[in-house]
């Protein structure tokens, strides 16, 4: 991924994820996602179709975008990350994903459902809701961002 890419994935959250179905048909949902440490991670649980569809077939497509017509397409393969320290991989996840919200969480807070939660709440709610992290791998990377509009 060149420089502009990454740069229009760190500033935007929004994306669709698509996962195969095992009859090979698509299956498409919103997903918040962030940098995390140089890594592409999305939050997700166990029992999510999503979460079934990558356990038989890690392929993956991300469309990332913002307000305007510009978008960053990425193929990726998909790890997915799950065990003990889940629950504070996600801290960080969360907190780099609300970082420029405004109002910000309260300090020692991330938001959930719009709700504060204290990092010790929030890491049992991430127990409780078994919570994964999706890491993408980039395989190819295409689209209409910053660096390359309009050509």
């Amino acid at each position: 991924m060149n420089a502009d890419a990454r740069a229009f994935l760190e500033k935007n959250r929004s994306a669709a994820m698509t996962t195969l179905r095992a009859d090979g048909s698509p299956h498409t949902v919103r997903v918040g996602i962030a940098v995390v440490d140089g890594k592409i991670w999305s939050s997700s649980t166990q029992d999510r179709a999503r979460t079934r569809h990558l356990r038989r077939d890690p392929r993956s497509t991300l469309f990332i975008f913002d307000a305007t017509p510009r978008y960053l397409t990425l193929d990726c393969r998909v790890n997915i990350v799950e065990g003990a320290y889940v629950p504070e991989q996600s801290v960080r996840l969360f907190q780099v994903m609300q970082q420029d919200m405004s109002p910000a969480p309260p300090e020692g807070h991330i938001l959930w459902y719009g709700q504060p939660k204290t990092i010790d709440e929030f890491k049992q709610t991430m127990v409780d809701e078994q919570r994964i992290i999706y890491e993408f791998h980039v395989v190819r990377a295409y689209g209409l961002y910053a660096g390359n509009l309009g050509r």
